[in-house]
């Protein structure tokens, strides 16, 4: 049973598990107010190509104040959550192992959720045999996967500063304005959340665009309308990993 999200990891551990396992396995996506429906449908939409079988299960961690808190571990409680819920769902349907995407390169990161992980001894196959992000990629392009051409797509709620109370009008927020700048053509960006104020950060072979007075001015406009007074760039090009 694999944890599945539609990001660049879990869509290759899903695709590989199904081609040697076949019916005998199973992804999980969890749906959760932190999950952007877009990415919902898109993972759904590739899983029917993959021809693997999906069942989206209904997770509850906005019931945990813990996890509302958003402290620095807020991944731990949603991953512990998450495989809870695969746990029981395994015990039900008969699923020995239950599997998730980490890779060889997340060792180098302090990730809350391999804590929960390990409680719930959750095996990790990429991780396990020494793949990477990019070598991931390149097998993901071998199997002919869409995903080995996507950004990093992390859930909603990381869009919020550390301390920062999460909420549903904050997500509402994000997940709007990061739709209208997905639909604006820019392909690697984050909109983080400052409540009033929504500070954007763009790639590298975007951040210049910014500058163009047209340009900023249908940014603005688009994020104001998701719900934000103030609107600026981050002084710095979106990196992965970085803290929101």
């Amino acid at each position: 049973m694999v944890a599945y999200s539609g990001g660049v990891d879990s869509a290759f551990l899903l695709e590989r598990a199904h081609a040697v396992l076949g019916a005998h396995c199973l992804g999980v996506i969890a749906d959760s107010p932190s999950l952007a429906r877009a990415e919902l449908s898109a993972a759904l939409e590739l899983a029917r190509r993959i021809g693997a079988r999906v069942d989206v299960v209904r997770t509850h961690e906005f019931a945990n104040p813990e996890y509302l808190a958003n402290t620095p571990d807020r991944c731990y409680f949603c991953k512990a959550e998450l495989f809870g819920v695969m746990e029981r769902l395994a015990a039900e349907r008969g699923f020995p192992v239950l599997a998730y995407g980490e890779n060889a390169d997340d060792m180098r990161q302090v990730r809350p959720g391999r804590r929960a992980a390990e409680e719930f001894e959750v095996v990790a196959p990429l991780r396990d045999v020494g793949l990477g992000k990019e070598e991931i990629r390149v097998a993901s392009r071998a199997v002919g996967l869409p995903t080995a051409e996507k950004p990093a797509s992390p859930c909603l709620s990381s869009r919020i500063p550390h301390g920062t109370p999460v909420t549903l009008e904050a997500l509402g927020r994000v997940e709007r304005g990061e739709a209208a700048l997905r639909d604006m053509g820019f392909r690697v960006f984050r909109v983080r959340d400052h409540g009033e104020l929504a500070r954007v950060e763009l790639g590298p072979e975007e951040f210049g665009s910014y500058d163009d007075p047209a340009i900023r001015e249908g940014i603005e406009r688009a994020l104001r309308a998701a719900g934000y007074g103030r609107v600026e760039r981050d002084p710095n090009p979106y990196g992965a990993g970085r803290a929101p």
